[in-house]
């Protein structure tokens, strides 16, 4: 039995299915699930506000209307925005060819109408019937879906933990690399080859793709541009639409509107 967010137990290991899903609804405030892992995988699906998964090594944030795929036998925990409403998708190991590691999956309409179908049928259904049929198809149609970058590199180095907790309590924080590096007695070469080192991006990206995660989490609870702009410490609300747009090809009014 897993508590998957506030106070919900279930347990998608006790069946055998190929997929079976579940809605979420949180009632009014953040909700968080502990680190746990099962042998299914995990589609998770925000239909309405923001989730943001983490993993072993990264954070995944989940858009209104985008899934994130987590492995089976990946730890992992889940934070949910207030009154979010989600859709979980477990996927028996070896049914579909899905990612042997994470990924943020932009669902299409149809894929979503299938996934919140499942959900309101009966999880114990047998191999040859109409439920099954249409898991055949939503698991074909799944493994076709395009990923987008959605995703933050995050290291055990304790440095750059510090260094992400910081940043994530005040995004507004436009130290550069060289006052990050006074800060923990480190030379500004030291620690931009530090994080070039263990997440693959220059700090420059890598805090970038932090503003990103925190941006469309913000977003997605109701936040407007203009706060959030203020909150990351942008300087105009034009640079950071700029950001944006050029992080996911769309502005955040047309990006949430399209889903």
């Amino acid at each position: 039995m897993v508590t998957l967010l506030g106070s919900i137990d279930y347990n998608a290991d006790r069946l055998f299915q190929p997929a079976v899903a579940l809605r979420i609804d949180t009632e009014g405030s953040e909700s968080e699930s502990p680190i746990h892992m099962h042998r299914k995988g995990q589609l998770v699906v925000a239909l309405h506000g923001g989730v943001t998964c983490e993993v072993p090594g990264g954070l995944w944030m989940v858009p209104p209307q985008c899934g994130v795929w987590i492995p089976g036998g990946m730890p992992h925990s889940n934070r949910a925005t207030a009154n979010a409403r989600l859709c979980f998708l477990f996927v028996e190991p070896g049914a579909a060819s899905l990612p042997s590691e994470c990924a943020t999956l932009a669902l299409t309409p149809l894929i979503r109408e299938m996934i919140l179908h499942l959900a309101d049928l009966p999880q114990h259904y047998p191999p040859d019937g109409h439920t099954a049929k249409l898991v055949e198809v939503l698991l074909s149609e799944l493994v076709m879906m395009p990923t987008e970058q959605l995703h933050l590199p995050v290291s055990d180095h304790a440095r750059l933990r510090q260094i992400a907790s910081a940043l994530t309590q005040h995004p507004d924080d436009r130290s550069t690399v060289a006052e990050w590096g006074e800060r923990f007695a480190m030379s500004e070469r030291t620690l931009a080859r530090l994080v070039l080192n263990e997440t693959g991006m220059t700090f420059g990206r890598w805090r970038r793709q932090l503003h990103l995660i925190i941006a469309l989490q913000r977003l997605a609870s109701g936040a407007s541009v203009q706060r959030v702009s203020e909150d990351l410490g942008y300087d105009s609300v034009s640079a950071f639409i700029t950001m944006f747009k050029k992080a996911l090809g769309k502005s955040p009014a047309r990006y949430f509107s399209d889903k």
